[in-house]
């Protein structure tokens, strides 16, 4: 289990991270040494998979955890409407049991949701209390799990985010980049639209709200995050295509015309009003963000 610390190895508190090999994880691991005052712990499945109960118990017993941030999840989407069994099993069923051990040991929990909660027919952001109605086995997955967390412990802090992508992991973004390369010709939804989120922003975030709830400050419930603007996926393809100069011809095409196995929300757009207010951040653009994140990838 990998452990990073500062060099005086006196921590106030200690962070577990799971899920840590993820987009998310990763650059919560980048981000650390920012925050030289706490012990992060990163586990990934074969460390601590958060489905075995007993193992996550006992290592709580081991551990003196003070916040818990759940980036361990089933994410393929698509493979999901044939493995929904596994897919709640590790977003309801692990996430709730993980949600009733913070609980127990006075935990905070940070625990990743989706906007894939809502059936995207909505014209207008979605706020956190907005009905939801997923339209796939991953978003159902992961709804029941957000109850399951708020229903084993009201103390749990929930984040809704979209579009992420990072220079780690495998992600739109970083699929664009190689098609960009290899072909003359590419087809890009045009008629689904959403908010990129740069797993980095995310994560800053995140320590953010480990910090105000380290201080007088504590909120829990559910929070929208994304970066600021909305966009489809033609559009957020043709921004990348620009920033690399490629000559690559991007064609948008209709949802309809890209068959895939699992249904995807038209309208993925969240309001972060909630978020921003709350712990007083601000929120980049994702224009900005995505060229961030290209920098360092090109």
């Amino acid at each position: 289990m990998p452990v990073k610390m500062n060099d005086s190895f006196s921590f106030e508190k200690t962070i577990l991270v799971t899920g840590s090999g993820g987009q998310l994880g990763m650059e919560l691991w980048k981000l650390c040494d920012e925050y030289p005052s706490y012990k992060f712990l990163f586990t990934t499945r074969e460390d601590l998979p958060i489905d075995n109960f007993k193992l996550v118990k006992i290592f709580f017993e081991q551990q003196q955890i003070h916040h818990c941030i759940n980036c361990a999840a089933y994410t393929a989407v698509d493979k999901a409407e044939s493995e929904k069994e596994k897919a709640f099993l590790i977003n309801a069923d692990a996430a709730g049991n993980l949600s009733a051990i913070c609980k127990a040991h006075q935990a905070q929990l940070i625990h990743i949701s989706t906007d894939y909660v809502f059936d995207g027919t909505s014209s207008t952001p979605y706020k956190e209390e907005d009905r939801i109605s997923p339209i796939n086995v991953y978003g159902a997955s992961k709804l029941r799990g957000e109850e399951f967390v708020l229903n084993n412990n009201s103390s749990a802090v929930i984040i809704r985010t979209s579009w992420v992508y990072s220079s780690f992991g495998n992600n739109f973004v970083k699929t664009m980049l190689r098609l960009l390369k290899e072909k003359e010709s590419i087809n890009v939804v045009s008629d689904q639209y959403g908010c990129p989120t740069y797993a980095a922003d995310l994560a800053a975030t995140i320590m953010t709200i480990v910090e105000k709830e380290n201080g007088e400050h504590s909120q829990t419930g559910i929070f929208n995050y994304c970066n600021a603007g909305v966009v489809t996926w033609h559009e957020f393809a043709k921004a990348i295509k620009k920033f690399i100069k490629s000559k690559c011809s991007i064609n948008p095409i209709p949802t309809s015309a890209y068959p895939l196995p699992a249904k995807r929300p038209q309208y993925s757009v969240l309001d972060t009003t909630k978020i921003k207010k709350v712990f007083g951040i601000t929120i980049p653009n994702w224009k900005d963000s995505l060229h961030k994140c290209l920098s360092l990838l090109n």
